[in-house]
């Protein structure tokens, strides 16, 4: 019950809930604290972040009756990681986001660790009726005294189930209904589909260095399937999420497994990966070799799709968790820690031997479009500052590259403020290479790991032709060629970024036309 009040009494604090009429002078008091939280410094004024303490992972995506679901894993006595709970908020554009109490507490079975949520359509479950069906939730059992007893078994999957569109939450009483009898610690994470051409529940579920899959009619009795794995992989997987999408093109249907890795990712800490294949309700073939990095950034970790998402079959809409377990704990923020990615909209895209996705923020985004700033056709030859009615610390550019002009080797641009931070985030041509350089984005000696660097992904000339960059007090995201190449890095400068510069090395960066949006935050009161 403390955890429970001490959630709703921070949900009063920001203004997000509706409440009785308070005296005068503690209304003012609570007017003022709620214009404070959110001039904390780096707190994202259009991505999600929870109203104080710590989260990490999205869990329990779903959709139902207009609403988008998302709760997170959260603990909400400290701004590190402790006891985990299921936060939770709702969104009907996935843009904006009410706050909601807390959805899952742990018992004692254990702390709530991350996992997935699915609209029982049909009542396998015998949760709900027809009528009024079930959403439920699978997530693990984390045990931890189990853990400290040096068992093996201390992670077990377990279900709730909600009758009221999410608003309140039973769990099953007899859970757990998945228990670990691999002898193997990491067993967790579950993440469920129904698959109609079989007939029941597949839950993907992360096994240390692979991925199991299970299968259930009811979603309460499950049964091995498969597996999926790299072979030699030592690295932890954590967070699948197993879905089809279909070929824009041919109407082919390919099998998506979505594994964030927890360690050596493409430039350090972790980062979330895919596998495209198929799948036949038992097993997922692919080639092991062929994983991919669905964002190069350090930034872009566990994320996971909606479940009974209002799209057609070529699209899947998720979002990720905009952080790293090297530095998460350690970055400089105060009541609150960690924010979500932009939601995205992911696709399949057909490359040479296979596929690949692509990934767009959502279109309900651009609601939140203010002041537009043309900036033309426009030859950057060293350096141009840029200025219209935005902030650099809070837009999006809208930036076309004329490739046939353009004859700089290395182009790019600067964010910087009166303190001397900078963060650069530039393409070069010759070798191919998008990089971003936060070594000096903010004061240092919070970590270490944060500040190593630059960080660089490939790239194909192709995608430069339309970027779309968005940046957030202490956030970048970059969407390369209409989603092929995402880019994810947060930062800490001293003082809000307030000057934007293009530049351009040996020769010229011709932008074909241009466009910088102001952005409106999210987060304000009435």
């Amino acid at each position: 019950m403390r955890n429970q009040a001490i959630f709703i009494g921070t949900l009063l604090l920001l203004g997000v809930m509706s409440c009785k009429q308070e005296e005068p002078k503690q209304q003012e008091a609570t007017e003022t604290e709620t214009e404070a939280a959110y001039r904390e410094p780096h707190r994202p004024r259009f991505h999600f972040t929870p109203p104080a303490q710590w989260m990490n992972d999205p869990n329990g995506m779903f959709y139902l009756d207009g609403e988008y679901h998302l709760s997170y894993q959260y603990y909400p006595d400290s701004t590190v990681w402790g006891p985990m709970h299921w936060g939770h908020a709702v969104s009907r554009d996935l843009v904006r986001w009410e706050h909601l109490p807390v959805a899952l507490e742990p018992d004692s079975l254990g702390y709530i660790f991350s996992g997935g949520s699915v609209v029982d359509t049909a009542n396998t479950s015998g949760f709900g009726s027809l009528d009024n069906p079930p959403v439920v939730a699978a997530f693990t059992h984390h045990d931890p005294e189990a853990e400290k007893a040096g068992r093996d078994d201390f992670q077990n999957q377990s279900l709730a189930y909600s009758l009221d569109r999410g608003r309140s939450w039973t769990k099953y009483e007899g859970n757990p209904v998945l228990k670990n009898e691999t002898q193997i610690r990491d067993f967790r994470d579950p993440k469920i589909i129904w698959h109609p051409q079989t007939g029941k529940w597949v839950m993907a579920l992360a096994v240390y260095d692979r991925v199991q899959f299970y299968g259930s009619p009811n979603l309460k009795d499950w049964s091995y399937l498969s597996e999926f794995g790299i072979p030699g992989d030592t690295r932890l997987w954590e967070c699948p999420d197993l879905f089809p999408l279909e070929d824009p093109e041919t109407g082919e249907i390919k099998w998506v497994l979505i594994v964030s890795i927890q360690q050596e990712a493409p430039n350090g800490g972790t980062a979330t990966s895919y596998f495209v294949g198929d799948f036949d309700g038992t097993r997922f073939i692919a080639n092991p070799a062929a994983q991919q990095w669905l964002d190069w950034g350090t930034d872009n970790y566990a994320f996971v799709t909606w479940d009974h998402a209002p799209v057609g079959p070529q699209e899947r809409v998720g979002i990720g968790w905009m952080s790293n377990w090297q530095y998460a704990q350690e970055v400089p923020t105060e009541a609150w820690r960690s924010a979500m990615t932009l939601p995205r909209v992911l696709t399949l895209r057909a490359v040479e031997g296979g596929y690949s996705l692509n990934s767009s923020p959502v279109e309900a985004l651009e609601a939140l479009r203010g002041e537009r700033t043309d900036l033309g056709r426009w030859a950057i030859a060293k350096e141009e500052e840029v200025t219209g009615a935005f902030s650099p610390s809070q837009c999006e550019l809208l930036l076309h590259t004329d490739m046939e002009n353009t004859t700089a080797a290395l182009f790019g641009m600067t964010l910087s403020n009166g303190k001397g931070d900078r963060l650069i985030l530039g393409f070069d041509r010759e070798n191919q290479q998008v990089w971003v350089d936060r070594r000096q984005s903010g004061p240092k000696g919070f970590s270490e790991d944060f500040f190593k660097g630059p960080h660089t992904a490939p790239f194909e000339a192709e995608d430069l032709r339309d970027l779309r960059i968005y940046l957030d007090v202490a956030s970048l995201e970059v969407f390369a060629g209409q989603g092929p190449l995402n880019f994810t890095e947060i930062f800490f400068p001293e003082a809000p970024y307030d000057t934007l510069t293009f530049w351009a090395d040996e020769g010229v960066w011709v932008i074909g036309s241009g466009t910088v949006f102001s952005l409106d935050g999210i987060w304000e009161t009435p």
